[in-house]
């Protein structure tokens, strides 16, 4: 009995743990949110490390005061990559190394490759999204 009851409750909690962390990558963009183009390369990032790539954003909307950014992992999106917020300064580019805190850089099974995807939005000085747009790549990158 003891048993049973384990492995149901492991299942349970197995059940709700994918649960809240697809909940966490469901983001609500504006119909008339502007389209960002983005770009960036895992060139030069190690797997299983914090340090983000070089993320370059165009087309971003007058009034942006903050870009967002979310990493997803296209084949296990129920791992919680992360992502980060920083300033807007207009130059169009999130340096390599700027998202810090929350932020975990791909990290697939040896041997394996997936898709990630960066998903970045332009707030406004409100935190309302005015602009959204996504890239995707492979890592580990191809030689």
């Amino acid at each position: 009995m003891k048993k049973r009851f384990s492995i149901v409750l492991l299942a349970v909690l197995l059940v709700l743990a994918v649960g809240c962390a697809k909940n966490q990558n469901q983001i609500k963009i504006p119909k008339d949110a502007a389209k960002l183009t983005v770009d960036f390369s895992w060139e030069g990032i190690q797997a299983c490390t914090h340090e983000s790539p070089e993320i370059r954003v165009s087309d971003v909307p007058e009034g942006t005061e903050e870009l967002r950014t979310y990493l997803s992992d296209l084949d296990l999106p129920a791992w919680n990559h992360g992502g980060g917020k920083v300033k807007y300064d207009g130059s169009g580019v999130i340096p390599a190394g700027a998202l810090k805190l929350g932020y975990n850089g791909p990290c697939p099974p040896p041997g394996n490759r997936h898709t990630y995807e960066f998903s970045i939005m332009a707030m406004d000085a409100d935190g309302v999204i005015i602009g959204f747009g996504r890239a995707m790549q492979s890592f580990p990158p191809k030689n």
